[in-house]
């Protein structure tokens, strides 16, 4: 079948970044994925949604100093809540607490599979040329380890939480 309007199908992995309020967390890694040139014309999709969101507002001030405070560009983004259209598009969903992989395991158990912390992703998934979605489903379902939400810290928690986002995505780019 033709994609509508002539538009090229899009058959690179898509990766999705799940946090609580998609303003910080989900988003600062999002970035940092975007930014290592595994999006675009490279490897994979990316995207970030949440699972509590008040749709379309725009990251924190503090988010985006954080990301600046790491060496990226703060991307132009808006707020948007994980949907099954997300979930059924998403190869891999990497959630940034065990509460997120809990959410997605009970709003939306066909996504089950493909979810998990990125503190259990990062030294776990093994790397290799096997679909993605595969390679994620022969993981262990654990839920261990969050990164700790910066919301309603200062400017230093924000910091924290991005320097330690850029180690662990230093950890799972390669492995993608």
């Amino acid at each position: 079948m033709r994609p509508p309007d002539g538009l090229v199908p899009d058959d690179r992995p898509h990766v999705l970044f799940l946090c609580t309020g998609n303003a910080a967390r989900s988003v600062m890694a999002g970035a940092m994925l975007h930014a290592r040139g595994v999006e675009g014309e490279a490897a994979v999709r990316v995207t970030t949604a949440g699972t509590h969101v008040i749709e379309h507002q725009p990251m924190s001030v503090r988010t985006r100093a954080a990301l600046r405070a790491v060496g990226l560009a703060p991307p132009d983004h808006r707020s948007r809540q994980l949907t099954e259209a997300d979930v059924e598009a998403a190869d891999l969903i990497v959630a940034m607490a065990a509460e997120h992989v809990r959410y997605v395991r009970r709003r939306h158990p066909a996504g089950a599979g493909r979810t998990a912390t990125l503190r259990h992703l990062a030294p776990r998934l093994r790397p290799g040329p096997e679909p993605l979605a595969a390679r994620v489903a022969e993981l262990d379902p654990d839920e261990e380890g969050d990164v700790t939400d910066p919301a309603g810290g200062d400017d230093d928690d924000y910091v924290a939480c991005a320097r330690s986002l850029v180690q662990l995505m230093d950890e799972l780019v390669p492995r993608i």
